[in-house]
């Protein structure tokens, strides 16, 4: 009797057993799963934060400058976490109760303060070292310590322009294209914000297409490639810069009938500018040395000057007033004036490493600034439009 309600049990037991494992199965399936999902959907959120920190950045930037008229150089911003920090260097209670007001209702600004701390240039740093430069420094900064040159058609830059091109008695329509940026490799923080030494390294290309012509034939291409210091205390900034430029005839130029005889344009040369900032407005000067050239008769000085405007209050469909005009002589050319001209407006953010696009109207009268054709005297006019990373 006994053995056969034991044996009887035996189904109720296996039944219990197999719930037990089922349930015990299920809340470690749970459990892991659980787990697995705040593990993944953790980064995002972190991704996200870090996201929308730029996101304040850019927003309360193009409030404070653009519908502020608050200037570049006179403060700080900083946002960590969705709470941001605006340094002023020069107290303003009116300006600070009008940003407080506006800002506090973006949404996703946790919280924001606003702190005055001038600049004291009166009285020097104990931690300022050689040119005011600190031990502080950072690896890959953005932007860079000297501005790039608005009219020099050199100027390293994304940008495409349509041009009425006039060389040697003949006119053709002519489109240029340049690729080219300046990227921050180290900078050694100066006494003040905004001052410093930075190490850049800079690569560009440079093309000319003939439009009238069947298919539209490669003329020159220009490729750059250098080695630039820029160094800033206050309003005056400097740029030395050390590069090598080579230069090369489209295949189409090449094989046409009335085809130009080959000059292979090579050099190696040193660079010096100085700039002075004055309100909106820049002028600039220097000079370079060609130490390595072929073709070896090459005269080695050359002179570069010029002055630009650039609008901080925008004028038309949000964009700023921003012009330049660059002129360059050339011991090559016994000293004659190469002369270039930009004028139009700028979209976005105005400094060096930030996303902005232009529309510029162009002249230029002089000798030819692209390749093999330097002995050439050239004229063209039309529009260009480029783009800032």
């Amino acid at each position: 009797m006994q053995r056969m309600a034991l044996n009887n049990s035996q189904p109720q037991l296996i039944i219990l057993m197999r719930i037990t494992t089922w349930f015990y199965i299920t809340g470690r399936l749970c459990t892991t799963s659980l787990c697995l999902l705040l593990f993944f959907t953790s980064s995002p959120a972190i991704a996200t934060d870090r996201a929308s920190d730029e996101f304040l950045a850019g927003y309360i930037t193009s409030i404070l400058e653009r519908d502020m008229h608050w200037e570049r150089d006179s403060y700080i911003l900083k946002i960590v976490n969705g709470v941001a920090r605006i340094t002023l260097f020069k107290d303003d209670s009116i300006r600070r109760e009008a940003a407080d007001k506006q800002l506090r209702t973006i949404d996703g600004l946790q919280a924001m303060t606003i702190v005055v701390k001038p600049a004291d240039t009166d009285k020097p740093e104990v931690a300022s070292g050689f040119l005011g430069i600190t031990g502080e420094a950072e690896a890959f900064p953005t932007g860079n310590l000297f501005q790039p040159l608005i009219a020099d058609p050199k100027q390293p830059q994304f940008f495409v322009s349509l041009d009425s091109f006039r060389s040697l008695g003949v006119r053709y329509t002519m489109a240029s294209v340049g690729f080219g940026e300046a990227f921050g490799l180290y900078r050694f923080f100066g006494s003040r914000e905004g001052d410093g030494l930075q190490l850049n390294v800079e690569g560009a290309l440079f093309a000319q297409f003939n439009l009238d012509t069947p298919s539209s034939d490669l003329i020159n291409a220009d490729y750059i490639i250098g080695i630039p210091v820029a160094y800033r205390y206050g309003d005056n900034s400097l740029l030395f810069r050390l590069y090598h430029q080579s230069s090369h005839l489209g295949d189409e130029l090449l094989l046409s009938a009335n085809h130009p005889e080959r000059v292979n344009l090579s050099y190696e040369a040193t660079e010096l500018i100085y700039s002075r900032e004055w309100h909106e407005w820049r002028v600039y000067g220097g000079g370079e040395y060609l130490i390595h050239k072929e073709p070896n008769d090459l005269k080695p000085l050359s002179a570069h000057w010029g002055i630009e405007y650039r609008g901080s209050k925008p004028l038309l469909w949000n964009g700023r007033p921003i012009g330049g005009v660059d002129m360059k002589s050339l011991e090559e050319h016994d000293w004659e004036l190469d002369t270039s001209v930009k004028v139009g407006l700028e979209f976005g953010h105005p400094n060096p490493g930030q996303r902005r696009l232009r529309l510029m109207a162009e002249w230029y009268k002089g000798f030819d600034p692209h390749g093999q054709f330097y002995n050439n005297k050239v004229e063209y006019f039309g529009l260009g439009v480029s783009l800032g990373f």
